[in-house]
């Protein structure tokens, strides 16, 4: 009988380390027919039903392969295009119908067959690719726009349709290259059952979802991004799973795929399965999932969902309702070394992406390597930021001075991970409101603290995420059934901060200053951060030597600060490059006429010092006048 799977093949699988399953298994079209191959070693009898037999379960049955749990077969009838499901006798007689864990294509939901797919894409981004791996460096320039698919923009308005892979690759492109972003972060487009999920309850971990088209379209989307020099990461959601019947639940009849023990294998928060990253041919399966997005599909990142619920047996348990180690502990070792194995098998054959754990907790070395005893991610989300500075911010300015700390504390942290600083889907749900919605004042204060906001986080060390809408200042909170709210980028305030973000991106890239030591000490030094009396923090961006500092100053409150003294490591003149209140942005165009004069007078531990004017609910930003362009 004709195979793709070699004797090799099914010995890696089972032990756990074939990372480059989805070119075996699954629906592969051949001259002959098409050969499917599936994992249910528990199962009594596999057939394959489908468009070109009626559906009927005697028409098409596969083989047992050996030990390795597969059944595989050769089906002359089955052609690309067409639907199938598996259909699995369990030992204990029930007849189950599953979609292919393996299928590059699926039906549109709430249709559940897979589809055969045989389609492919003649990649034009070969230029990209020979460059990504300076792109995506720890060393580079990141701003990253989060976006949803279905509620970015639609053909016609709020009730058009929602843009396809192809047209939506277009709008992105051209959109993201006028305000300067660098990567588009896609949540989920893995199939999934649940629109209402964005995708977090995944039943199709090799098929991106046929809501939006074809698996080629989503290449072209990818290609195109590449083409216009902007690189695309892709939310991967291997913590649980849905338990849709024709999904990996109860995969042959057993507990396949997840833990047997609803103490370890089933999430109470998300009501999902959790898999059980113990048994090798899930691992196997996970981590060809990711090789499968990053070689298939060309994406330069993975975002993982979910790690701290990895990463913790008692993950949102109450005593009793999860099962420690041997030893009474909690962590998950299983989950850990799952984690680990996988970012070293994408960085050793991937060395030019970066994998992002979003995990919110205090977990030590998350984007350490797994040698160093690791989890060996590329990045971290930076949640503690993200909680601290929005519970500042959210604080009247009258108040802010008696929480100073909440706006300090990061320095004290700021380097012990790789850090991207997250202003995600996450914070604008669920009542929360909109970042404009939840910021204090009048509206001209709730402006100027999101252009405040924006400076800020641009201003830190560490790669910047910003979920669609909040680049104009959205009113609304995020809902995935409707669509953004683009008429109000014709009035002022809107388009003021639109603006804003477009030359913050422009700036950032542009100093080496402000990107090129995020992740190593040096890269960042307190030139004024006691100052809670005023709520005022200034600091100074370094990079290499030969790259320009850039001094950045914050005040926190709507009361200008005049004559307003800092040290700065230079005297001279130093061009004030950007202002959170100059007028085309909304503010009051209060400001430094564009230049200040550095003396050489000492102030505290500078060899010389300058006198600035602190606009009301500003950042302003700073470089010497010989390296301002």
């Amino acid at each position: 009988m004709t195979t793709l799977l070699t004797d090799d093949d099914l010995f890696l699988f089972n032990e756990g380390t074939h990372y480059r399953l989805y070119e075996r298994m699954g629906a592969h079209v051949q001259a002959e027919g098409t050969q499917f191959s599936v994992w249910a070693p528990d199962a009594s009898r596999v057939s394959v039903i489908g468009d070109w037999n009626g559906w009927d379960g005697g028409a098409s049955p596969l083989a047992p392969r050996g030990s390795s749990g597969i059944w595989e077969g050769l089906l002359p009838g089955a052609v690309a295009g067409a639907r199938y499901k598996y259909q699995i006798t369990a030992r204990d007689g029930r007849v189950l119908e599953k979609a292919d864990p393996f299928a590059a294509w699926a039906e549109t939901p709430p249709l559940t067959a897979s589809v055969v797919w045989a389609g492919e894409h003649p990649w034009g981004d070969q230029v990209w690719m020979r460059e990504r791996a300076a792109r995506n460096s720890r060393a580079a320039a990141m701003s990253i726009y989060e976006v949803h698919i279905g509620s970015w923009m639609r053909e016609h308005g709020n009730h058009g349709e929602p843009l396809g892979y192809r047209a939506l690759g277009e709008r992105l492109a051209d959109y993201c290259d006028s305000l300067g972003f660098t990567h588009v972060e896609l949540m989920p487009v893995m199939e999934h059952p649940f629109y209402g999920s964005w995708g977090y309850q995944c039943t199709g971990y090799f098929a991106p979802s046929s809501r939006w088209g074809r698996p080629e379209d989503l290449m072209a989307l990818v290609d195109t991004l590449h083409q216009r020099g902007i690189g695309i990461i892709l939310d991967w959601v291997p913590a649980h799973f849905p338990t849709d019947g024709h999904a990996l639940g109860d995969f042959d009849g057993t507990h396949l795929y997840e833990h047997a023990d609803p103490r370890r294998g089933f999430h109470p928060d998300w009501t999902s399965y959790i898999f059980n990253y113990g048994r090798h041919e899930v691992r196997s399966f996970l981590i060809s999932s990711a090789f499968c997005w990053l070689d298939r599909y060309h994406v330069d990142g993975l975002r993982v969902d979910g790690v701290a619920s990895m990463l913790y047996r008692d993950y949102s348990r109450q005593p009793g309702e999860w099962l420690p180690n041997e030893d009474g502990s909690n962590h998950d070792r299983d989950a850990i070394a799952f984690l680990q194995q996988f970012n070293h098998a994408v960085y050793t054959s991937f060395p030019d992406v970066q994998t992002i754990a979003e995990e919110s907790t205090a977990w030590g070395g998350v984007s350490r390597p797994p040698d160093a005893g690791g989890l060996g991610f590329g990045f971290k989300w930076d949640l503690g930021w993200m909680h601290d500075t929005l519970g500042y911010l959210h604080r009247d300015p009258i108040h802010r001075r008696w929480h100073h700390d909440e706006i300090t504390f990061r320095a004290m942290y700021q380097y012990s991970e790789n850090y991207v600083l997250p202003l995600s889907h996450d914070e604008v749900v669920h009542g929360k409101g909109s970042l404009l919605g939840k910021l204090p004042g009048d509206d001209w204060q709730k402006f100027a603290n999101l252009r405040l906001l924006f400076g800020y986080q641009w201003s830190l060390p560490g790669k910047k995420l910003l979920f669609m809408g909040g680049e104009f200042g959205v009113w609304r909170e995020w809902n995935h059934d409707a669509v953004l709210d683009w008429e109000l980028c014709q009035w002022p305030p809107h388009a003021g901060v639109q603006a804003w973000v477009r030359d913050l991106n422009a700036i950032y890239r542009r100093y080496p200053a402000m990107f090129r030591r995020d992740v190593e000490p040096g890269g960042y030094e307190w030139v004024r951060g006691d100052d809670a009396d005023q709520s005022v923090l200034a600091f100074l961006r370094r990079g290499d030597p030969g790259d320009a500092p850039v001094l950045v100053a914050c005040n926190f409150t709507p009361v200008p600060r005049h004559d307003y003294v800092l040290g700065v490591p230079q005297a001279g003149p130093w061009r004030e490059v950007l202002n959170g209140d100059a007028r085309e942005y909304g503010g009051s165009g209060l400001g430094n006429l564009g230049l200040v004069e550095a003396s050489a007078e000492r102030w505290r531990d500078f060899p010389a010092q300058v006198r600035l004017t602190l606009p009301p609910l500003a950042c302003v930003w700073f470089v010497p006048e010989e390296a301002a362009e």
